[in-house]
């Protein structure tokens, strides 16, 4: 069971451990949603956040990355001649 406690003038919550363990909460930033007369905690989730390291695993897998330095180095364009 949780417990409200006074945190200056707000309250905090404190969780039992096992419930921490058991959903795997244990040192991350965390979402707070109201729902149904109750609250919802759960892992913060940001948009791409494993990608870097997918990336680099596949990189790996498939030996050293060959970098287009025609790519790279092409000046931007603009899009004015183009018709829409």
């Amino acid at each position: 069971m949780a417990h409200l406690i006074k945190i200056g003038d707000s309250q905090g919550i404190r969780i039992p451990k096992p419930l921490i363990q058991q959903a795997h909460l244990e040192g991350k930033e965390l979402d707070i949603q109201v729902v149904n007369q109750g609250i919802l905690i759960t892992p913060s989730h940001k948009p791409r956040e494993h990608w870097k390291k997918a990336i680099e695993t596949i990189l790996a897998s498939n030996g050293s990355e060959t970098i287009d330095n025609e790519w790279l180095d092409a000046s931007l364009t603009s899009d004015d001649d183009l018709e829409w």
